[in-house]
């Protein structure tokens, strides 16, 4: 379907440096880089495959916007998420910290925040760089997809809100892109509760039978209201499985501006200009001042709520007419730094949360990403394809333009990376897990500062790699992987993602090695047979995770339990619950 090779990359960065040699380029240097405070403007895909995009290979999605930026900037072809699903994944790279040490986990298979009124999120004693370089004089915002959590105790104490997390300003969707959100024929959420009600009122529904039974020929002596009572049950059950996508529409799908709600439900062929607008509004307002933005994009997820424009303009269907929109945003942005005077001095990263998923599908329609040559997807543990995400930088006159850099990084760097720029100090009160990209991505660095980075699936260490920096080999270990349904698919269909634990987990002992540098896809597991360093390589990285998990602290696991199972009394509402209802935008 999509294309990867590899081997242009290659081609590209050998040509870069033989042209460099020709013209006399040298490496930046950190004296090279301005002194003055960049702006700094973060653009996040939702569920984009690496695959998916043209400087990454792809000859079939047009998105010259983004392929701009690798032109013109750095681009990280070993750019790795903290985790492959959205909500642990967003926290760690706000935090700088794998979502372990903050509580953004589970260890009962949510692996995401479910709903938007739930008590769980980013807990207030996080430091995200929002909030440093806010400390630091930057106007700070976010516009787009939040999905860290929004109330506590009351439906609006906000306490998990951006504001309350170092952004001065946020337009967008505190939760998330479900299918719900367009009567999706792929609803996560919904199919979920959908299964549990069902359940339920099988359940009810037996019991009023053998009631009834016992009744009618008289073997039980059962009295009229407990059978009367679990008739109604059974029909309040099943009615609700059957209209409760209706009701999600109204309670999850919504616009804030700040604290308050704008758009309930939302109107979606009008989202993208709104969120475009948005952002051209903070540009101009804050040009004046350093700023930090970050445009959350609620591209590529599914329903792929795309604008008549666009549609049936790819090769690759729906999906493929979503991203080449989001490609659009992108370069609508970067025009309007350009109309600003704002580009040479703005810092511009683009990536993806995590990979594309494969298991967005129905029938034989494919509506979610491609992760090219990279093995698995989305929610798949510690597969490359579900963390393995585009990372690119360009800031004119500060970073070389067409470098590719093939080192390990992680989404985490951001974290040091922004700080630093910014005149901040990281926080030495806990670990941070990140490191500084600068002096790689100006090229006063050879190697990446990361010799370990790991791999968690919920609370659960499913893989680690090893850059193992004398021989320049990148070593992966698997302890566990999702069991592909059916066998040999390569995804767990019919599921929504592949579960962290379980029976349908397999444990490897010993775990499974790959050598990454030499097979990014993971296609030939190494034996002690095959590679005399097995047991070395795999010491070395068992040494490593233990020393990791020695320094763990208990946290609260704000995706578990209580604190990720909707409240009534915290759903955000504009109007009188349940009847939540307001086009407060389409009025101004």
């Amino acid at each position: 379907m999509l294309h990867l090779d590899h081997s242009c990359l290659f081609f590209r960065s050998c040509l870069a440096a033989t042209l460099g040699v020709l013209v006399g380029w040298t490496p930046a240097t950190c004296s090279d880089v301005p002194g003055s405070r960049p702006n700094m403007l973060l653009l996040m895909a939702d569920d984009l495959g690496i695959g998916d995009v043209g400087c990454y290979g792809n000859s079939t999605i047009r998105t010259p916007n983004i392929d701009r930026l690798a032109e013109e900037g750095v681009m990280l072809t070993q750019h790795i998420s903290a985790a492959s699903v959205c909500t642990p994944s967003r926290a760690a790279f706000l935090t700088g910290r794998y979502p372990v040490r903050s509580g953004m986990v589970s260890s009962n298979g949510y692996r995401v925040l479910q709903w938007a009124g739930v008590s769980g999120g980013l807990p207030t004693n996080e430091t995200t760089f929002a909030k440093i370089l806010q400390d630091k004089g930057y106007a700070t915002g976010l516009i787009g997809k939040w999905h860290l959590g929004l109330n506590c105790e009351s439906s609006s104490d906000h306490c998990h809100h951006p504001l309350q997390h170092g952004f001065g300003r946020f337009y967008g969707m505190p939760f998330s892109m479900m299918g719900d959100c367009a009567g999706w024929e792929l609803s996560e959420k919904r199919a979920a509760l959908e299964r549990r009600l069902s359940l339920c009122f099988h359940a009810v529904a037996l019991a009023a039978l053998t009631l009834a039974a016992g009744k009618l020929t008289r073997l039980a002596p059962v009295p009229w209201t407990p059978l009367l009572c679990s008739a109604v049950l059974a029909i309040l059950l099943f009615t609700a499985a059957r209209f409760l996508g209706t009701l999600i529409v109204h309670a999850d799908c919504f616009l804030m501006r700040d604290h308050s709600v704008t758009e309930q439900p939302m109107r979606f062929q009008r989202t993208t200009s709104l969120l475009l607008e948005e952002v051209a509004s903070f540009l101009k307002r804050n040009k004046q001042r350093p700023f930090l933005l970050l445009v959350s994009f609620l591209h590529v997820h599914t329903p792929l709520i795309t604008t008549e424009h666009f549609l049936g303009k790819s090769l690759h269907g729906l999906y493929g007419d979503n991203v080449e929109e989001m490609d659009w945003m992108v370069g609508q942005i970067l025009d309007t730094l350009d109309k600003e005077g704002l580009t040479n001095d703005t810092l511009v990263y683009f990536t993806s949360d995590n990979g594309g998923s494969l298991e967005s599908q129905h029938g034989n329609r494919q509506y979610g990403g491609w992760n090219g040559i990279y093995r698995g997807g989305k929610g798949m543990g510690g597969w490359e394809g579900g963390i393995r995400v585009p990372g690119i930088f360009r800031w004119p006159g500060a970073l070389p333009a067409g470098r590719v850099i093939h080192e390990p990084t992680s989404l985490m760097d951001v974290f040091p990376t922004m700080v630093r720029l910014g005149g901040g100090q990281v926080p030495q009160d806990r670990v941070i897990d990140g490191r500084d990209l600068l002096p790689l991505l100006v090229g006063t660095a050879q190697h990446s500062d990361h010799e370990i980075l790991l791999h968690y699936c919920e609370t659960f260490l499913h893989a680690a790699r090893w850059h193992q920096q004398d021989g320049g080999r990148v070593w992966k270990l698997h302890y566990m992987t999702p069991e592909f349904q059916p066998a040999g698919a390569g995804a767990c269909y019919g599921r929504g993602v592949c579960p962290c634990f379980g029976e349908n987990v397999t444990h490897h002992h010993p775990p499974l090695l790959f050598d990454l540098s030499r097979d990014p896809s993971e296609s030939h597991v190494l034996t002690p047979a095959t590679e005399p360093l097995f047991y070395a390589v795999v010491g070395r990285i068992q040494q490593a995770v233990e020393t990791h998990q020695r320094g763990l602290r208990p946290v609260p696991l704000q995706l578990d339990g209580l604190h990720n199972i909707w409240k009534p009394w915290l759903q955000p509402c504009c109007g009188r619950f349940p009847l939540c209802w307001c086009h407060r935008e389409l009025d101004q």
